[in-house]
């Protein structure tokens, strides 16, 4: 029953720490560039897979 108690409070204190540094995390603000690119269908974009050579 010790053994419980200390896994339930390393649990516990993992959360606690966990949650903290969460909250706290970084602030600022997010990256003005990138993110996503359009996408060329004329070219084909690979939704149709080719069978392969070796089958």
């Amino acid at each position: 029953m010790k053994i419980v108690r200390r896994v339930m409070a390393a649990l516990g204190l993992a959360g606690v720490i966990a949650s903290a540094l969460r909250l706290r995390g970084r602030g600022g603000t997010p990256p003005q560039h990138g993110g996503w690119q359009p996408v060329d269908l004329s070219s084909g974009d690979g939704s149709t897979p080719r069978p392969s050579a070796g089958r």
